[in-house]
């Protein structure tokens, strides 16, 4: 495993990480997602990512019995949990400070910790002063619940704005932020937060890094039993491939298989791999519902290092990007 610092923090986070979205509670119960996150553990991920929103809760709940099963030491983990959708009341939803409060004191006790290591603002909260957010999330940090801040899906300005009035407030800054990113979905990270990593030292944690399943080539031939799109609660997504932009992202899948036939990987771990190339993605956020999936991401580890600038260069090409000068249009 390789480890990354998150961002200019001084935590270092395993390259490949792994979350409970969509699986737990939904495919994996406590025993499967056991075997799923010990499989991960033995591989060298240190980083588990969670949020109040998954499964209502339940994959928090999930996850703290496996770690209660698991037995492992607190310090070799790192485990979030993002802070928005936690429940139907006026305010069980957003990032003011009463909801902030109370909804890390709830994943908190369904995770059955003392604190966790990363906490998210889960979505942007435009009906909440960010100067609110920020004051808030300072608290929990200074209260011992939570060791760094970030964001998830947050504009650059947004988050700009929230680290400048930290700053002139003396207060504790976002150290990280968890955006969409995969070969498919890039603009925010190789684009629109640029300068945030030198200027503010802009740690990432990756999620969808396979489309939601469309890089692995699953979805080519069709839907298959038991895929996420499957899922009742993920019609959403079914309804995004059946579309002239869906079947669009299918046939550069098609296009790109046969360079992960000549890497001898599949098509999963090509799509990881490349994810893990970009120097400003501090981890890579995979998922699995079986540990055999797990073994497999894994993998992506080496075939990164195949990547040469070549390949690279041939992956740009079949997604339609044109390399500028001697650096390619992700700039690294």
């Amino acid at each position: 495993m390789e480890y990354r610092f998150l961002g200019k923090s001084g935590l270092k986070v395993s390259a490949l990480s792994f979350g409970a979205w969509v699986t737990f509670n939904d495919q994996l119960d406590v025993d499967a997602a056991y075997q799923c996150m010990k499989t991960a553990y033995d591989s060298g991920v240190n980083f588990f990512d969670n949020a109040e929103a998954y499964a209502d809760g339940q994959a928090e709940t999930i996850m703290g019995q496996v770690l209660r099963k698991a037995m492992w030491k607190r310090s070799d983990l790192v485990i979030s949990t993002k802070i928005f959708w936690g429940g139907k009341g006026p305010n069980d939803v957003g990032l003011s400070r009463k909801h902030i409060f109370e909804g890390t004191d709830a994943a908190l006790k369904r995770l059955d910790m003392d604190y966790v290591d990363l906490i998210f603002c889960h979505r942007p909260d435009l009906n909440t002063p960010i100067e609110e957010t920020v004051w808030a999330m300072n608290q929990i940090l200074n209260q011992g619940k939570a060791l760094y801040w970030g964001t998830s899906e947050w504009s650059a300005a947004q988050i700009r704005q929230a680290y400048d009035f930290a700053r002139r407030e003396h207060l504790i800054p976002p150290t990280m932020e968890q955006p969409q990113y995969n070969m498919l979905h890039r603009e925010k990270v190789e684009n629109e937060f640029a300068d945030l990593y030198d200027d503010i030292g802009l740690g990432t944690t990756i999620w969808s890094p396979l489309a939601s399943g469309i890089l692995t080539g699953k979805y080519s031939d069709g839907i298959p039993d038991g895929s996420r799109m499957s899922l009742p609660d993920y019609k959403w997504l079914l309804a995004q491939l059946d579309s002239d932009a869906g079947r669009q992202k299918i046939e550069t899948v098609k296009k790109l298989t046969p360079l992960a036939q000549d890497l001898s990987c599949t098509m999963a771990q090509l799509a990881l791999a490349w994810c893990l190339s970009n120097e400003d993605v501090s981890t890579v956020i995979t998922g699995a519902s079986r540990p055999e999936q797990v073994t497999e991401n894994m993998k992506a580890l080496e075939v990164a290092q195949q990547l040469t600038p070549d390949v690279l260069e041939s992956i740009e090409e079949i997604l339609g990007n044109k390399p500028n000068g001697e650096q390619n249009w992700r700039g690294v």
